[in-house]
């Protein structure tokens, strides 16, 4: 059962998701020619074909669900789930507008606690969502229930801070501005589960077998330094909750020290002073069977 504080943490994560979901469906185009590569290996990895039922967790707005229901095709189903209703009504209509919407049903909840029926699926996805956890083992525990004998987990998650500049360059930015602390070890967060051998022991420790690492680059192209600014702050949950509370003056100031702190990514053009911004990352997938 969750505590009080674990209680409280995911409803203030709800409202989070909540408050970005609108902004992550105008930007999602960008983030989806970085990120397509990434649901695509871990399909590749969750062993996912025609007709498989998959679970995909942390959804957001409908990755990697989409890509894995056109894997799986009319033949198969996608149960998605999130914990924000608003990413899942554009997830919803996403769907629709694909002509999905026969394959792939929403659910909101959390990974933790949502009541799936026990050897279910054939494999689980999860992009960018473990590491938002308050009790990571619960959540994977009622993952590996919800597989069938021999069904596959496949999630990706990100490395350390220094080799995922797309985030935490406005994370370290807007932190040393509001003169504000990295959050204790085992909190989580975007960086949370970047540690491989706690990673992989994770999930061994919650019935997986064969569990395998690999690390993948992935770059997000953005037209400006500007414009990365404007993308973290419509798009970051953790960045839009630090700066909730500072004045409409001082949160332009620190966007502007974000999108100064970009720049040595652009491609300048020496004219102009402009150019394309090419943030080159590195996440981890992790795979598993049960």
């Amino acid at each position: 059962m969750s505590s009080p504080d674990s209680q409280q943490y995911k409803e203030a994560e709800r409202q989070r998701w909540d408050s970005v979901a609108t902004e992550w469906q105008k930007w999602w185009k960008t983030i989806e020619i970085g990120a397509e590569k990434v649901s695509r290996r871990l399909i590749e990895l969750a062993e996912i074909k025609s007709g498989s039922r998959v679970l995909d967790i942390a959804t957001g707005i409908g990755e990697p669900a989409v890509t894995a229901a056109n894997q799986v095709g009319d033949s198969g189903r996608v149960l998605a789930t999130d914990i924000s209703p608003q990413m899942l009504s554009f997830a919803r209509q996403r769907a629709a507008s694909l002509g999905l919407q026969d394959i792939i049903e929403f659910q909101e909840g959390d990974a933790e606690t949502i009541d799936f029926s026990p050897s279910t699926f054939d494999a689980a996805l999860c992009r960018w969502g473990l590491m938002f956890l308050p009790d990571l083992k619960a959540g994977l525990s009622n993952i590996h229930r919800s597989l069938v004998d021999g069904g596959r987990l496949a999630a990706a998650v990100w490395a350390s801070p220094d080799k995922v500049p797309f985030i935490a360059l406005a994370l370290n930015t807007v932190m040393k501005a509001i003169n504000t602390s990295p959050p204790p070890p085992g909190t989580p967060g975007p960086f949370s589960l970047s540690d491989e051998n706690l990673l992989k022991n994770s999930l061994i420790e919650s019935g997986f077998k064969d569990v395998t690492v690999e690390r993948m680059n992935i770059s997000f192209d953005l037209d400006s330094a500007e414009g990365y600014a404007n993308f973290v702050y419509g798009t970051a949950a953790p960045v839009r909750a630090m700066l909730a509370n500072v004045t409409p003056e001082r949160r332009a100031e620190i966007l502007k020290a974000v999108a100064q702190a970009a720049r040595k990514y652009a491609d300048n053009n020496t004219n102009t002073n402009t150019g394309t911004l090419k943030l080159s990352n590195e996440t981890i997938c992790i795979a598993g069977r049960k």
